[in-house]
């Protein structure tokens, strides 16, 4: 028999630990407030201090470890650190936006099991409220990839009503992520031209630099805009405009189009007798011709081919002058059936190359080790892994990270479940309830953070080596 009558209790003890001033052992400075804490708390209910407490050398003089956490305000803190200990929030204490600044806190302490329940409490009980503050939920939805269920009402409700975020004083700053998704979206209701003037008016308003009108533009002008726009203009359907809005309103920018697209667009409006609308210009997605050149069900040869030029290090542009086979070692929909096959297949393998899908989402993360996977619970030490990401699908756009602490580069799991791990910068864990990995991302040992990726879930995972 399950009851949960007992953990109200079990809460209160927590809480009262908390308040103990005897026997905390770690201090959080947060603005000009320092919250007192304890480190197996801390370590077993976040990530983010797990990733933080783990690099600390135990301290044997009698100092108290300290952390500083600059980016959330003392009383937020306050509320998410009671929740950390007692494991219960009352939401109806709060303001809208204090649940809003909850959120966005609990994300960057890798609380994730608690960001569904603050989003469905707003979307089923605070609407209008919702409705009110669109910039401010769109904005933050879409910055990071934490917040699946706000992320899905802002897409509804930008397709019935666009103008809620196309009108706004707060357009102008939107991320470009969000702007990709608006202009996307295939139920927008509105014409193309207006979609294709505020992206222009987006672009500018990055370049507060380049002149209003493009008739007083220099090249370097239009390659800076064109660099701002490259990602947003295959999302335009050209194809949909009059003739006279394509020679008023695209024309003028011509230069920002890449020259082969340009010059179709010019010979179907020359001869436009008879055309109807067509689905959005998209460009031409060369990785799709080439998926069977690698035994995968998550990269392609393309993405081979860059991961191939990182191991040399060379630049994108680059010629490859060695040929690298991505020998398929391990997938986990195939060969996770046995609890130790992920270590009798993958122990003691070097140079190999690990991708990741992440579930529900267009994103790829992966990692580069040269060294020998070990399952000893020691640190793999080389100059030479790199982790990274590709987002929306694309080739282009993509986020790589070398390693910078070599002493601890690569972390070997002693478990014989748990996959290889780029230190707690790309981590890989297993939920035992249901078995399927998940993810954690600190920025750590590595250059730059290569995204948002905690606590998501897996939609498939594999392991090649590089031969």
């Amino acid at each position: 028999m399950i009851d949960d009558k007992l953990l109200p209790k079990l809460s209160q003890n927590l809480l009262e630990i908390l308040n103990d001033e005897q026997y905390y052992d770690i201090t959080i400075e947060v603005g000009s407030e320092v919250f007192r804490a304890h480190m197996v708390i801390l370590n077993y209910r976040s990530s983010y201090f797990r990733g933080i407490l783990s690099t600390n050398e135990k301290k044997n003089d009698g100092t108290l470890t300290n952390i500083k956490l600059p980016n959330i305000s003392p009383e937020t803190f306050q509320i998410v650190l009671r929740y950390i200990y007692g494991g219960k929030i009352s939401l109806e204490e709060y303001d809208n936006s204090v649940i809003v600044k909850i959120m966005v806190a609990a994300n960057e302490l890798n609380l994730h099991e608690l960001i569904p329940y603050l989003e469905s409490f707003l979307i089923e009980n605070e609407t209008n409220w919702m409705e009110q503050n669109f910039d401010l939920i769109c904005q933050i939805s879409f910055e990071n990839d934490s917040f699946l269920k706000l992320k899905k009402y802002c897409e509804d409700l930008i397709s019935k009503e666009p103008n809620k975020i196309f009108s706004s004083q707060k357009f102008l700053s939107i991320p470009k992520k969000l702007l990709i998704t608006l202009i996307q979206n295939d139920n927008l209701q509105m014409s193309e031209v207006q979609i294709w003037e505020h992206v222009i008016k987006w672009g500018l308003a990055q370049n507060p630099e380049l002149p209003s009108n493009p008739t007083s533009f220099s090249e370097d002008d239009f390659n800076i805009l064109k660099n701002t726009l490259q990602q947003c203009v295959p999302f335009i359907r050209f194809q949909n405009l009059a003739s006279n809005e394509f020679l008023k309103k695209v024309k003028p920018y011509k230069k920002i189009l890449p020259r082969e697209l340009y010059n179709d667009l010019l010979e179907y409006f020359v001869d436009n007798d008879g055309k109807e609308s067509v689905p959005r210009i998209i460009e031409e997605n060369k990785e799709i011709d080439d998926s069977n050149n690698i035994d995968s069900k998550i990269i392609t040869f393309h993405h081979a081919e860059l991961i191939s030029k990182w191991i040399d290090r060379l630049e994108d542009t680059d010629e490859l002058p060695t040929s690298y086979e991505f020998k398929l070692l391990y997938r986990e929909s195939r060969d996770n059936e046995h609890s130790d096959k992920f270590q009798e297949i993958c122990k003691n393998k070097s140079r190999t190359i690990t991708v990741i899908k992440v579930k529900n989402s267009n994103e790829i993360l992966g990692g580069y080790n040269p060294t020998e996977w070990k399952f000893d619970g020691s640190f793999g030490v080389t100059k030479d892994s790199f982790i990274f990401s590709f987002s929306n699908n694309s080739i282009d756009n993509y986020i790589l990270s070398r390693v910078k602490e070599e002493k601890k580069a690569i972390h070997n799991g002693k478990r014989s479940t748990c996959p290889p791990t780029f230190n707690v910068d790309l981590e890989l864990y297993r939920d035992f309830l249901t078995n399927e990995l998940r993810i954690s991302c600190t920025k750590r040992s590595y250059e730059k953070d290569i995204g948002a990726f905690n606590d998501l879930y897996l939609a498939e995972f594999e392991v090649f080596q590089i031969v």
